[in-house]
C-alpha cells in the first residue's frame, strides 16, 4: 500500500516537528520538510500530499523583506484550502494560515513564553481534534504575536493574554498558537538557542528562564498525554476524509 505524505514547512532547525513526527511515521506517513531557512526562494508542488503542516520561528508574518517565503506560504496555504488538504498550522504556522484566511496578525501586549493554562471555548469543546483537553490545561507557548479570528473561522481556545489560542476553518484547517510538540530536549533547546536567548532578555521581568525549566516535570507529562490525543484526533481525519471521498464516487 503506497504511503500518504504530509509535507513540512520548517523555518528554523531548532523547530521540527517535534513528538508529532513518530506519531505520523507510526500512522504510515511520509515526511517532507521543506527548509525555507536553507533556500528562502522555493516554491514547492502541493501535488501527491494529503496535508500541510506549517511550523513555528521567531520572525513575523510580514517580515516579506527579510524572509520571502512567507509570502509564498501564505500563497500555498491558500492552495492547500482550496484542495481540501489537512493543514495545520503551529505558532507562526497558525499565524500565516489566519493571514491567508485574511486575517489580521499584530504584537500582543505580552509575550507568552512558558507554561499558561489555555481554556476551551464552547465550539472548541464540540472540536473533533479539541474536545479531549482537560479544563484548562497547563500548555506550552512561545509567541509575541496575536490573530484575530479569521471570518468564517471557528473560535476554539483563549488564554488570559491572548484571546484566540486555537481556530479551526472549515472541515480541514486548523490553527494552534501553543507548542503541544515539545517535549523537554525541545525545550531546552529553545532556551538556548541565541535568537531566543535575546527575546528573552527583553522580557526579564516576567518571564524567567528557571522558572520555565523548573515548571517542565510538573506541567510536561500532562501536556504530552493531551498532544498524543489532540494529534491523535488530527491524525484520523485523513482516514475520515479518504472514506468520505471514497465513499462518494
Amino acid at each position: 500500500m503506497k504511503k500518504r505524505k504530509i509535507l513540512v514547512f520548517q523555518h528554523v532547525p531548532f523547530e521540527p516537528l517535534g513528538t508529532l513526527d513518530p506519531m505520523l511515521k507510526n500512522a504510515g506517513f511520509r515526511i517532507r520538510y521543506v527548509n525555507f531557512a536553507r533556500d528562502p526562494h522555493q516554491v514547492p508542488s502541493l501535488d501527491g500530499y494529503a496535508g500541510l503542516i506549517v511550523l513555528g520561528g521567531p520572525m513575523n508574518v510580514d517580515q516579506i523583506d527579510d524572509y520571502p517565503n512567507l509570502a509564498t506560504e501564505v500563497t500555498l496555504i491558500r492552495d492547500a484550502l482550496d484542495r481540501n488538504m489537512q493543514v495545520l498550522g503551529i505558532c507562526l504556522g497558525a499565524q500565516l494560515l489566519a493571514k491567508a484566511l485574511g486575517a489580521r496578525v499584530k504584537p500582543g501586549a505580552r509575550k507568552e513564553i512558558g507554561w499558561y493554562p489555555v481554556s476551551l471555548c464552547d465550539e472548541g469543546r464540540e472540536d473533533p481534534i479539541l474536545k479531549d483537553l482537560n479544563d484548562s490545561p497547563m500548555l506550552f507557548h512561545w509567541h509575541g504575536d496575536q490573530l484575530t479570528l479569521p471570518e468564517g473561522a471557528r473560535w476554539l481556545a483563549s488564554s488570559d493574554d491572548c484571546p484566540v489560542q486555537a481556530f479551526a476553518h472549515g472541515a480541514c484547517a486548523y490553527g494552534f498558537q501553543f507548542h503541544l510538540e515539545v517535549d523537554q530536549k525541545l525545550i531546552e533547546r529553545w532556551l538556548t538557542v541565541p535568537v531566543n536567548v535575546a527575546e528573552l532578555a527583553t522580557v526579564t521581568d516576567y518571564i524567567h528562564p528557571s522558572r520555565i525549566r523548573e515548571d517542565v516535570p510538573r506541567y510536561l507529562p500532562a501536556m504530552q498525554q493531551l498532544a498524543d490525543t489532540v494529534f491523535g484526533n488530527w491524525i484520523k481525519r485523513f482516514d475520515l476524509q479518504r472514506k468520505t471521498t471514497l465513499g462518494s464516487r
